[in-house]
């Protein structure tokens, strides 16, 4: 049986060559600035206070 797996080359993308270190900072300081943003949002939208359960 044969399978048609390629094994694909994923260091580079688009043919591009090794990113900077000009560049890996950018993106870096990108991904960290998202993630703060993330954690704020997440933290706007939670509840501060729980239901308590009542039974009739």
């Amino acid at each position: 049986m044969q399978t048609k797996l390629k094994e694909l080359d994923v260091d580079f993308i688009g043919g591009q060559g090794p990113l900077t270190n000009e560049e890996e900072k950018a993106i870096s300081e990108f991904l960290k600035s998202r993630k703060v943003e993330r954690m704020k949002k997440h933290l706007r939208f939670t509840r501060t206070n729980s239901r308590k359960k009542v039974t009739a």
